[in-house]
Parts: C-alpha cells; sequence; structure tokens
C-alpha cells in the first residue's frame, strides 16, 4: 500500500517574527497588550505604563527583567513579543570622538547611525529613515544608493537605544546626558517615511521614556513641499532645510526633486511651518561647493531668498567622495560667504567635518563601508586562492 502526502494545504508563508514592542506608540503598546491577550482591556493601560517604563527609561531587553510586573505576564510578553537589539555589524569610534554603528536589522537591512560629540546641548545622533534614497542629490554619496525600503519605527527608534546602550546612558538620565539631541540627517528623505518618522519622535520624546525634547530634534527636509506642515503640525520638531542653491537652475542640478517642488513653493512652506519664530528657528544646510554655489553673490541671494524668516545657516564643507567632479570651497570663501550671512543677521556657523577617519562624515554613510567590506571579503577571497 502507498500513501502520498497532500501538501497542498501547507502555506508557503513565512513565519512573521515576533513584535518587538520598541517601535509602539503608548497607545499602540496598550492595543498589542489587550490583542495578545497578556492582560484584560480594563488593566491594558497600567500594564502598558508598567511595560514602557522598562524599555524606555531603563532600556531592558529581557522581559524576566520587568521586576514589577508578574512572572506569567512575563511569560506572555516573551511568548508574542521581543525586546531584541539588532545586530551590530560594525562600531568605529573616531579620533575626535564621533561613534559610528553599523546596525543590521533584518536580512538585507542595513543602517547607519552616528553620534557626534559636542553638538548642541552635549552630543546629537543622526539617524536614518530608510534604506537607501531616491533623491539622488549629486553631491551627496549616501544618495548614490538606491532605495531598499522605508524604515519602521522600531528600525529607528533601535538606533538611538543602541547609541544609548553603548554610551551607558540607562535609566534616562534628565541631567549631564551625553546624547541631548537627535537629528534625521542619515540616510534617506525623512518625510517619504513620515507615519513611521512621526511614531518614532512620539516614542523618543516621551516624558517617562527616553525624553528627547522635540525641540531637541530636528527633522531635515531636501523639500518634499505638500509634507512640510504636517510634518510641523504631527512631531513640533525642529526644521531643517537641504537647500544648497539660492536658484532653481542650481538647485535642479544639485538637489533634482526642485524640479517638482521648486524654490518659491517651498520658502512658501516653510513660512507656514506651525510655530514658527525665535524660539523655534529653521535651519538651512548649505554645503560648500568650490566654484559652483560658494561666490559672495550667491551669499546675497541667500540672504535674499530667507529674509523675514526665523533661521540660521549651517555652512557645510563638502565631504569629497570618489567619482566626484566636486570640490571643497576654499576655507578663505567659506569664512568670507557666512562673514555675509552673519552682518545680515543670520547665524552662520561652519559645520567642523566630524568622523572624516571613519567615514561617519555628512553624506558619506554606508556607502563606503559597503566598499571597504566588499574590499575586504575580495582580499581574503583572493588570498584563500
Amino acid at each position: 500500500m502507498s500513501i502520498t502526502l497532500d501538501l497542498s494545504r501547507v502555506s508557503n508563508a513565512a513565519v512573521k517574527p515576533p513584535v518587538n514592542l520598541s517601535g509602539l506608540t503608548r497607545a499602540g503598546l496598550r492595543q498589542a497588550l489587550i490583542d495578545a491577550n497578556v492582560c484584560p482591556p480594563e488593566k491594558a493601560k497600567m500594564r502598558a505604563s508598567q511595560v514602557w517604563s522598562w524599555i524606555h527609561h531603563y532600556g531592558v531587553t529581557d522581559f524576566a527583567a520587568m521586576s514589577n510586573v508578574a512572572k506569567d505576564m512575563q511569560a506572555k510578553l516573551a511568548a508574542h513579543f521581543t525586546l531584541a537589539r539588532p545586530e551590530i555589524v560594525e562600531r568605529q569610534v573616531s579620533k575626535d570622538g564621533t561613534r559610528k554603528w553599523l546596525i543590521r536589522t533584518a536580512p538585507g537591512i542595513e543602517i547607519e547611525t552616528v553620534y557626534i560629540p559636542d553638538v548642541g546641548r552635549a552630543g546629537a545622533l543622526c539617524v536614518s529613515s530608510q534604506v537607501g534614497c531616491t533623491l539622488n542629490c549629486t553631491f551627496c554619496h549616501t544618495g548614490t544608493q538606491k532605495l531598499v525600503r522605508n524604515l519602521t519605527a522600531a528600525e529607528i527608534v533601535a538606533q538611538v537605544q543602541v547609541a544609548r546602550d553603548d554610551l551607558e546612558e540607562w535609566p534616562s538620565p534628565k541631567e549631564d546626558r551625553r546624547l541631548s539631541n537627535i537629528v534625521f540627517m542619515g540616510m534617506g528623505e525623512p518625510l517619504y517615511n513620515l507615519d513611521n518618522v512621526s511614531d518614532a519622535i512620539d516614542i523618543i520624546s516621551d516624558n517617562e521614556g527616553i525624553a528627547i525634547s522635540r525641540r531637541r530634534i530636528t527633522v531635515s527636509t531636501s523639500g518634499v513641499v505638500p509634507m512640510i506642515p504636517e510634518l510641523g503640525e504631527r512631531t513640533g520638531t525642529m526644521l531643517a532645510i537641504s537647500l544648497h542653491a539660492t536658484n532653481d537652475p542650481l538647485r535642479d542640478v544639485l538637489v533634482p526633486l526642485n524640479k517638482k517642488y521648486p524654490l518659491d513653493q517651498l520658502m512658501a512652506a516653510i513660512r507656514a511651518y506651525p510655530g514658527l519664530g525665535n524660539a523655534k528657528r529653521v535651519t538651512f544646510e548649505y554645503v560648500m561647493l568650490k566654484g559652483v554655489n560658494d561666490s559672495p553673490e550667491e551669499a546675497r541671494a541667500l540672504v535674499k531668498l530667507i529674509q523675514g524668516i526665523p533661521a540660521k545657516v549651517n555652512l557645510i564643507p563638502f565631504n569629497p567622495w570618489p567619482g566626484t567632479d566636486y570640490q571643497c570651497s576654499d576655507w578663505k570663501t567659506i569664512e568670507a560667504f557666512a562673514a555675509i550671512l552673519n552682518r545680515a543677521g543670520y547665524a552662520s556657523p561652519i559645520r567642523t567635518p566630524r568622523g572624516r577617519d571613519i567615514l561617519a562624515a555628512c553624506g558619506q554613510l554606508k556607502s563606503e563601508s559597503e566598499k571597504l567590506r566588499a574590499s575586504a571579503i575580495r582580499k581574503a577571497e583572493q588570498a584563500a586562492a
């Protein structure tokens, strides 16, 4: 007698990994506990507050460490959820104190986040919102990578958690913290992932958790005009604009998104940003490209363009990378540019390049790390052969 095994009803769908509670807002966490029957609805708010504190104030990664949570509830949490940190593929520390982590959150999903000391009140973490980028800004090395996907809220929050693990800042300090500011200036365009960015900001800024004020969180955009007001309404964060040019023909080249949303539309959206004022100034980012956008005439045009907007201008010396045709402006040229802005009443700090020895400078995220690792693999293969 022969037996035939019928596999027609066997699902080929991959088993979904457990939900990481680190990426859930307070409301999402409360609902997740109810849906998983971890606790009854009438106790969900209290239980969610307990779990929230352990995750975001104490930084625990094991449900068994939640000492005021009953053992049976700990078991239920562990059966349905996870608090695991992503894999740290590389950790590098620059001679200037900058730290960079290459983080793998899933197969083929790698992101870089950079901690820069002595920025903001104490130190700033530059986080990514996407894997890759669609904008193709011609001066940006990070922008040469194709977009893979948006990061989830959990993957964005994980970047902060990894940094705080390394800086040994759990429980969340109220004073003398080393990580005081968050800047969404890493890989990707945050406004193309606003839902997850907004949820992550809600989590990061919660006073009973990581507790980084929204006034110390800055979201940078290349100019996704329709989403700028929504960013302000949903997050209340500081706004930064990746500007780099004062006229449409040049900005069309440097920031191709300008072809869709030209400067007149961009400036109108900035002027309408909720809460804009002297206590909430816009930051304009302006990379200094030799012979391209660094003349005194461009500086005066920039003053005219941003006239009446409470703002400061960050001047960014260009970070050269292999294959680029751009060069960094001479230092005297940058200083002369800054002087014109200063005389017009705009603070214009020149951003000191940080972390260049570990490829953590502005516009260098991940691309060079991938190339270096690929080169090392090739050399190892050649040596073995």
